[in-house]
């Protein structure tokens, strides 16, 4: 089956060299250059990437975005109990003119204690020295990077020690490749260079006016496995162009990001690492935007939740081990919450995933994850569909029901599946995949799923 298919690729992914020239060759993964937007030059970034040898085999796997005249920035990050040391030092950068983001794969700085605090501490300093002679040298005149000015990014593997002395000795090959120019091969490559077990790296772009001023919205993305949002799932940044403050940028962060990367879930699980950022680099003028809620910043406001749901769908669709992209869309509930609890129920619920990847309509799981969601219902209101098919109608099974027609539909690489709860005005969307893995698959087998199963052992 494709899901078998693209767990064995993982597999041998993880031990290959992953690198732009392979992503372009290899037809295995189904993508190509061509299938992604056409992300170009954005004034005030700058790009680097290059390998660090943190893999066995050499691949890009330590970016660099440096913003030499300084970029206002928001973050949300991981609400877990146990945070990456890069997070802690994150946290604590209250700088508002943030000078460069490094990201590196491999090693999530997760449970390394003081010695992975203190390593990116090291890297800081040196980096910040670094790029103070890089920005004296282009300039030709007095200005310095502080280490405060310094966010960082990490994902890979939980507990390993830091690689600092690495990544330190690569700092000087990573400033010397920083490109002021960059095009759609350099986004990719940069995007390809901090992905982890994904099987294809995750770009977005929009663009937009500020007034009369033409703006542009980029992001990149990673994430794969351990995806569940309680802020903002797996590894995202933004940038733009435009010259918002960071209290703005942190207001339309917050807004966009409950629909977007707070509704997606592959597995259930919160990752310690999880970090989304917004750069604004201040290039574009335009009118002033003094709050969140101005009128000219309406557009604005509506291309950037289209960039992040962008990338949120990218990675539910790459979610390890999919082989269908699932929609849950719950509507007309009392609440907010009620009708976000009811989707992911749904979605983060195995047995309904292993219905799905064994392309078997048990609408009844949908029917036990609606109730264990612990929200007041009117059975007598309730409708379901798969797709445009009725299933459900004020509490009943349609008497002209039949399951062929919904195992037809259920074969396609994309599933809607709706909840009309039909007693408020709220809805939410939740965007999954099939089989979170074949030890989920496993561990709440039933009858019915040993068909999905024989499927994966094929």
């Amino acid at each position: 089956s494709s899901a078998a298919s693209d767990v064995y690729k993982r597999q041998y992914l993880n031990s290959m060299a992953i690198n732009l020239k392979n992503f372009l060759l290899s037809q295995n993964r189904k993508s190509i250059i061509g299938h992604f937007q056409d992300l170009d030059h954005i004034d005030g970034v700058a790009i680097s990437t290059i390998s660090a040898n943190l893999y066995k085999d050499p691949r890009d796997d330590l970016v660099l975005f440096y913003f030499r005249d300084g970029a206002n920035c928001a973050s949300v990050y991981t609400q877990s109990k146990i945070i990456s040391e890069n997070i802690k030092w994150n946290l604590n950068v209250k700088n508002n003119s943030i000078k460069a983001l490094m990201v590196n794969t491999r090693n999530a700085n997760a449970f390394t204690g003081k010695l992975g605090f203190k390593g990116i501490v090291q890297i800081a300093e040196e980096l910040s020295k670094q790029l103070t002679i890089k920005m004296t040298q282009d300039e030709e005149k007095i200005n310095s990077v502080k280490p405060n000015q310094i966010l960082f990014g990490c994902t890979g593997t939980i507990g390993e020690a830091f690689p600092t002395e690495k990544i330190m000795q690569s700092i000087p090959t990573l400033i010397k490749k920083i490109k002021y120019t960059q095009n759609k091969y350099l986004w990719i490559k940069a995007a390809m260079g901090i992905i982890t077990t994904d099987l294809t790296p995750k770009l977005a772009m929009e663009e937009c006016k500020i007034g009369s001023s033409d703006i542009k919205i980029y992001g990149i993305a990673k994430g794969s496995g351990m995806i569940f949002p309680k802020m903002a799932t797996t590894l995202g940044y933004i940038f733009t162009d435009a010259d918002l403050s960071s209290g703005v940028l942190k207001q339309l962060l917050k807004k966009n990001i409950e629909t977007t990367f707070n509704a997606i879930s592959c597995d259930g699980d919160t990752s310690t690492n999880d970090m989304v950022s917004i750069f604004s680099t201040k290039k574009i003028k335009h009118s002033k935007i003094k709050s969140v809620n101005d009128d000219k910043l309406k557009e604005f406001d509506k291309k950037l939740h289209s960039v992040l749901l962008n990338l949120a769908k990218r990675i539910a669709a790459d979610g390890e081990g999919a082989s269908k992209f699932v929609s849950v869309n719950v509507l007309n509930a009392k609440t907010f919450i009620d009708a976000k609890n009811i989707a992911f129920s749904i979605a983060n619920s195995p047995l309904v995933k292993t219905s799905i990847a064994g392309e078997d309509p048990n609408w009844g799981r949908i029917i036990m994850a609606i109730g264990k969601a612990n929200v007041q219902l009117n059975l007598e209101k309730l409708a379901i569909n798969f797709g445009k098919i009725k299933v459900i109608e004020k509490g009943q099974l349609l008497p002209n029901y039949e399951e062929i027609e919904v195992a037809e539909y259920m074969r396609g690489q994309k599933i809607d599946l709706t909840v009309d709860l039909n007693i408020g005005n709220k809805n939410f969307t939740a965007y999954t995949m099939d089989p979170v893995s074949y030890t989920h698959l496993r561990a709440h087998e039933t009858e019915a799923d040993l068909v999905c199963r024989r499927l994966l052992e094929k």
